[in-house]
């Protein structure tokens, strides 16, 4: 696959108004479309990881909202409008209705999404 629409994406995690569509893009790597509500943490989700935090990177744009991302380093914040790069070792929040896109290693971010459906339960 080469290219893909957030409509053609398959959703691997919906609920209270968080939606995570996810296709596997170009071999090692996959697109992720992101919407969080206002308020959303995903730290309790990722306790149980290394640190308690997400141990993939990602790369995106944040094309809507606030996002603060708690790292080992402190405190980051991303404005919509913004590009970024996440390191392993994060948690985010949304400060405001968010949604961006992320392109991350297939396999870790793959490892992630199963352990965040295991908490769900």
């Amino acid at each position: 696959m080469t290219a893909t629409t957030r409509k053609d994406t398959p959703v691997v995690i919906e609920g209270d108004g968080v939606e995570l569509r996810v296709q596997d893009f170009g071999g090692d790597m996959s697109v992720a479309f992101v919407k969080f509500p206002e308020g959303t943490d995903m730290g309790p989700a990722l306790k149980g990881l290394a640190d308690d935090l997400c141990p993939c990177p990602h790369w995106g744009y944040l094309f809507k909202g606030r996002l603060k991302m708690r790292t080992p380093r402190g405190d980051e914040v991303y404005e919509a409008g913004e590009a970024f790069y996440w390191s392993p070792g994060h948690a985010p929040m949304a400060l405001l209705d968010c949604e961006y896109i992320d392109f991350s290693p297939a396999k870790e971010f793959n490892e992630v999404l199963d352990h965040i459906k295991a908490q769900a339960g």
